[in-house]
């Protein structure tokens, strides 16, 4: 249950990187300048599934837990959206002006999901507490 529950606390510290990822790439959405020249760049979460052996889930019904571990943010290297604004100040010669390239109806329904995510761990980490605190009193009774 120890593994489950360490396994469980990395999915929330993945769900938590991944909103403050999300997060970060809404409020950047009509950035057009940064300290490293030119629109803000998306930035998206890598996350990939690492098996965890455990022997008393290995031999009590050979499942083996998938400890979920963040492999890199990268930033998103499509480029950017150009919208028609010869007044604003970042307008190139031609009067476009490059925006970050971010959807933010997507990232919302992302953000959305990364939010279900985290809860669904919450969830997963009281119901393997509640069955340990019923093994316990089990084992008292004995």
């Amino acid at each position: 249950m120890f593994n489950s529950i360490d396994v469980l606390a990395k999915g929330l510290s993945a769900a938590r990187l991944r909103m403050n990822v999300l997060a970060s790439n809404i409020a950047n959405a009509e950035t057009t300048r940064t300290e490293e020249g030119g629109p803000y760049k998306r930035k998206d979460v890598v996350q990939a599934s690492v098996g965890v052996e455990t022997s008393f889930a290995s031999q009590l019904d050979r499942v083996s837990l998938a400890e979920p571990q963040v492999v890199a943010v990268v930033e998103d290297n499509n480029d950017p959206r150009k919208v028609f604004n010869p007044s604003h100040p970042d307008a190139n010669k031609e009067g476009y002006v490059e925006y970050p390239n971010i959807n933010v109806v997507q990232t919302m329904t992302d953000m959305m999901s990364a939010t279900r995510l985290y809860q669904a761990n919450i969830t997963a980490i009281d119901s393997v507490s509640q069955m340990s605190q019923a093994a316990r009193d089990i084992v008292r009774t004995i």
